[in-house]
C-alpha cells in the first residue's frame, strides 16, 4: 500500500482515527458506517482498558497534526471503502491501532 498521510482522509475519517489514538487500548461498538464513512453517534460505545499500574492515556500520535499512516490503519479504511453501508459492531483497538474488527450484515 501507498504510504497516505492522516490529512489525506476525509473528516469522519480522521475522527475515528483520533478517537482511536485516545483510547489506545479498548473497544468502540456500535459504529454506522454510511458510504464507506464511519458515523460516531449517540448509540457509539466507548470502552476503554486502564491498566492498573501500567501506561494509560493517549497515543503520543494524538499530539500531532500529520503523520504516516500505519498499515492497520489503512486497512481499516479500505475496508470500511469496500463495506459500503453497514455496522461495525466491533472495533478492538490495542496501541491506539485497529486490531479486530466485527461486522453486521444482512443476507441477501
Amino acid at each position: 500500500m501507498n504510504q497516505i498521510k492522516k490529512t489525506e482522509l476525509n473528516e469522519p475519517q480522521q475522527k475515528l482515527i483520533e478517537l482511536m489514538q485516545q483510547i489506545n487500548f479498548g473497544r468502540i461498538s456500535n459504529i454506522p458506517v454510511v458510504g464507506g464513512n464511519p458515523e460516531l453517534t449517540a448509540d457509539t460505545i466507548i470502552e476503554r482498558e486502564i491498566k492498573l499500574g501500567g501506561q494509560n492515556g493517549n497515543r503520543p500520535e494524538l499530539a500531532k497534526d500529520d503523520f504516516t499512516l500505519k498499515q492497520e490503519v489503512l486497512a481499516l479504511i479500505e475496508h470500511l471503502t469496500r463495506m459500503g453501508d453497514g455496522i461495525i459492531r466491533h472495533l478492538e483497538i490495542k496501541h491506539g491501532l485497529p486490531f479486530l474488527i466485527r461486522i453486521e450484515e444482512r443476507a441477501a
